[in-house]
């Protein structure tokens, strides 16, 4: 019997019932349409024109170097000798994230990452909160390694100048400063970068990976020279709890594989290429991320490590007793992780893209320059953004906030891969995750754990964020989704 007092549901003209709140939220977008719209935009089309070489590169551009050249000196501090463990769990839990994407890359090849994988298996809010995620994940990354830049660039200009940029003018209020300006300016320096061309901008990616490759082999060769065994007689001093803090702040130096998922409409062979590329990259990164830290720990006191974010390069002047070697791998940290910043600012711009295709955000973000084939507008605006934000907040801060929307985005990857085998188990795969799903459960189980390890601050600053990016949804992408428009049609066309 109804309920005589319940107000009557809502009818199309003809006369269906019009679907709930509840259901609008977890409507999905079909895996076909998904694939189908892949590269259109407004006013023009992505170009397909990377291969397996270039997105193993944007994976380990956008990964290698920001830990092991920037966060190590926040990290040390926490975990001791033990950041080696502490970047063993972080690239495990990576592991198990990645192996997640690698499927789904492969079966959903397209520019949106986790955020399209959620809108095609768990419904449009939860893409949505996926999607403001990963907005804070890019977003506050850029921010934070351009700052880590500008700690390089300074130590490159004193070892060859003897000019460093002022305190004033190269750290942010709250660390002595006023506007960090190297750090806005590496950020503008990318965007020059992506504004040519996705194909132009994995170029010059490509040289500056094998620098930063290259710079790191340097450093151990070098650095193993002054290793002393007693730096490491109190392994772990700050225990099992200082050992996931670092692992927490660390995990976001892990999000590169993240960016090669968001190449996914300018890949020339998607399905084949993505999923190589995520598990290729991770490889070779956390190896040389474990053989990095342990010279430089075995090389330095982890007491020490504090005092600088440029301590790679302290160590080589230290081994070495000569300013030569430190300055040499200041100059090619000052390369390094201008990759970093250039790869992660385009995988920020890839995910609005997509979701400014989907009508949650402004069209604007969708709008393809015909002429160079990418979302200018689009990479303005990030990009300005993230500049003001690089110049304007501490590191450490930075690195947190960053890791907890990492951590968030990867624990529902894992959870996608999981519906997706249960609602279209006859869907392609050109790779499938091993002992499914026991290893995703261990993936999303670490991402919990590890987010659990961030401060109160972090949970303070996620939660407001969270906030308002719901605020943001049901003001705008509610009624604005491309999915509910084109659901509504055939009831107004009758």
């Amino acid at each position: 019997m109804l309920d005589q007092g319940a107000p009557p549901r809502q009818r199309t003209r003809t006369g269906s019932a019009s679907p709930g709140l509840g259901a609008r939220l977890m409507r999905r977008k079909p895996v076909e349409r998904l694939v189908a719209e892949g590269g259109q935009g407004e006013g023009g089309s992505l170009r397909r024109s990377l291969g397996l070489w270039q997105l193993t590169m944007i994976s380990i551009g956008a990964t290698l170097g920001t830990g092991i050249f920037v966060v190590l000196g926040e990290a040390v501090p926490k975990a001791g000798p033990a950041v080696t463990l502490s970047f063993v769990i972080a690239g495990l839990t990576a592991l198990f994230s990645a192996l997640s994407y690698a499927e789904l890359a492969g079966t959903i090849p397209v520019s949106g990452s986790s955020y399209s994988y959620a809108y095609a298996t768990m419904g449009e809010l939860v893409a949505w909160v996926c999607g403001w995620c990963l907005l804070l994940e890019y977003g506050v990354s850029v921010a934070a390694v351009a700052v880590g830049w500008g700690e390089y660039l300074n130590d490159l200009l004193d070892g060859t100048i003897g000019v460093t940029i002022p305190d004033a003018l190269s750290a942010p209020p709250g660390d002595g400063g006023i506007f960090n300006l190297p750090a806005l300016i590496v950020v503008l320096l990318a965007m020059a970068f992506l504004l040519g061309g996705a194909k132009e901008s994995a170029r010059a990616n490509t040289v500056m990976v094998v620098v930063k490759i290259g710079a790191l082999v340097l450093f151990c060769a070098i650095g193993i020279q002054g290793f002393r065994s007693g730096n490491y007689e109190h392994f772990m001093p700050l225990g099992m709890a200082g050992v996931s803090a670092a692992g927490a702040t660390l995990f976001f130096s892990y999000i590169g594989f993240d960016a090669a998922s968001t190449a996914g409409e300018e890949a020339r062979n998607a399905q084949r290429d993505l999923p190589r590329a995520i598990m290729l990259s991770l490889v070779i990164v956390t190896a040389l991320y474990v053989l990095v830290a342990a010279v430089a720990v075995g090389a330095k006191p982890w007491q020490r490590f504090g005092d600088s974010e440029a301590a790679l390069a302290q160590i080589m002047r230290e081994v070495t007793g000569q300013t030569f070697w430190g300055t040499l791998l200041a100059a090619c940290a000052v390369i390094a992780i201008a990759s970093v910043v250039l790869t992660v600012l385009y995988g920020q711009t890839r995910i609005l893209f997509a979701m400014a295709r989907d009508g949650l955000v402004p069209k604007v973000f969708a709008r393809v320059h015909p002429k160079t084939g990418t979302p200018r507008v689009n990479t303005v605006i990030v990009s300005l953004f993230c500049g003001i934000l690089a110049a304007a907040i501490p590191l450490g801060q930075l690195a947190d906030a960053t890791s907890i929307g990492t951590l968030f985005a990867f624990g529902l990857v894992n959870i996608a891969v999981v519906v997706l085998r249960r609602t279209r188990p006859d869907m392609p795969r050109t790779f499938r995750v091993p002992l499914s799903p026991l290893l995703p459960a261990l993936g999303l189980g670490f991402c919990l754990w590890m987010m659990g390890s961030l401060s109160a601050v972090t949970w303070v600053v996620f939660g407001v964020w969270m906030a308002a990016g719901l605020v943001f949804y049901f003001v705008y992408g509610y009624r604005r989704s491309r999915l509910a428009t084109t659901e509504a049609l055939p009831s107004r066309t009758t």
